[in-house]
């Protein structure tokens, strides 16, 4: 069975990036900008203060009117397409900027 990954600390480090720590010790930033465009639920994002607002909630991010980010795409994000949850991941990932 395939484990979910659980963000348990994140915070926003500028202009729709955030940085993100995993239960698992993978860590780093991403750009969130690409997901502004994604329906009505996300367009509220545009707004930077909105955006600031995120939180963590149930592993992975949310924001005050619902929209949420799978946390295995957060993860995808931060250690590429195909990595297990884990050592191998935390070896991959280091301390990432994507």
């Amino acid at each position: 069975m395939k484990t979910i990954p659980e963000v348990t600390e994140a915070r926003p480090t500028g202009a729709w990036r955030v940085w993100m720590n995993f239960a698992d010790g993978v860590e780093g930033e991403v750009d969130l900008s690409r997901y502004l465009g994604y329906g009505p639920v996300f367009a509220p994002l545009a707004d930077e203060e909105f955006f600031r607002q995120l939180r963590v909630e149930i592993g992975t991010i949310a924001w005050p009117n619902g929209a949420d980010i799978a946390p295995e795409r957060l993860y995808e994000l931060l250690v590429g397409p195909g990595v297990e949850v884990g050592e191998e991941a935390v070896a991959a990932a280091g301390s990432v900027i994507t």
